[in-house]
């Protein structure tokens, strides 16, 4: 039994293949529509979203099985005090897999310590977001083509921002993938991102504050919101929310073969006049994200379809 808290819990062998699969179900959705009949999904959320949970759902629906679970806290056994050990524990009864999210660093990795069932981490804090990045792995992989020899630009929370980290995590893998930091002084990333994972890989890179500098020399621009939600106070979240505004003005600095990602949800960071240019990739990165999530729970399942 196998669970998926980072995305370096997958080799690069394995990420290509899920990728592989991901694509695969794009083209013969038919062909895994009762996949996973008689298999039930867990979603046990306890931080709000939207994307990741109803894609979660989407994929095991569009795969025949079925979906159970909470999408907050307040609607679960935690409001009464119960740990996550204790919640997995009881879901294993229930389900055959599951997927956690949770504001704080760890929680799904302990969850997986006393489950049962294989445990997907669906974002844990500022920590990791292991399905997130496979999206972004099949949306760029799709986009360009390749996986390798690109420029990427992520720009905006790079501090608290975990799609962010997952992502550098991912990318170091392969070679000659060049990344531009774009954010102010007090979003730069973690010091432990630049020194274990970015000069241990000897990878290039390099920070700038101005994200019109940055613009020209890239193939990829992964914009990210200013999170409220992982501020202490609001007098530093209302200072920092506009700090980067992708706009039409903006994206004539742009290479034509750049596209824009974005994790979403979006608040500002991009004006909604960039959503018509051919570019911006952003809704179709969603929908990648529901191919990708259908091969990870056939992954992890051992399901084979042939």
């Amino acid at each position: 039994m196998r669970h998926l808290m980072s995305p370096l819990d997958l080799t690069v062998k394995e990420l290509d293949q899920i990728l592989d699969l991901a694509n695969d179900i794009e083209a013969n959705p038919q062909k895994y529509a009762h996949a996973c009949e008689g298999k039930k999904l867990a979603t046990l959320f306890y931080e709000p979203s939207t994307r990741t949970r109803l894609s979660f759902e989407a994929a095991m629906l569009n795969l025949g099985g079925s979906v159970l679970g909470f999408s907050s806290a307040d609607s679960s056994s935690a409001a009464k005090g119960e740990s996550v050990s204790d919640t997995i524990r009881v879901i294993s009864c229930y389900a055959d897999i599951a997927a956690i999210r949770h504001p704080k660093e760890g929680a799904p990795l302990v969850a997986s310590l006393k489950s049962g069932i294989p445990v997907i981490n669906a974002g844990d804090g500022g920590h990791q977001h292991p399905t997130q990045t496979l999206t972004d792995l099949l949306t760029i992989r799709s986009m360009k083509g390749r996986l390798d020899n690109i420029t990427i630009g992520l720009c905006g929370d790079l501090k608290f921002g975990r799609t962010v980290h997952s992502l550098i995590n991912a990318l170091v893998r392969y070679p000659n993938v060049r990344f531009v930091l774009i954010s102010p002084e007090e979003l730069r990333i973690p010091d432990y991102v630049r020194e274990d994972v970015l000069r241990k890989n000897h990878q290039e890179f390099k920070e700038v504050i101005r994200l019109e500098d940055a613009l020209p020399e890239l193939d990829l621009l992964y914009m990210t919101r200013v999170q409220k939600e992982r501020f202490f106070n609001e007098e530093d979240y209302v200072r920092m929310k506009d700090f980067y505004i992708l706009d039409k003005q903006k994206m004539e600095l742009a290479p034509k073969d750049m596209y824009v990602l974005h994790p979403l949800p979006r608040v500002n960071e991009i004006s909604v006049e960039v959503d018509d240019d051919p570019r911006a990739a952003y809704f179709k990165q969603v929908q990648y994200g529901v191919y990708v999530r259908m091969a990870l729970i056939l992954t992890l399942l051992e399901v084979k379809v042939c």
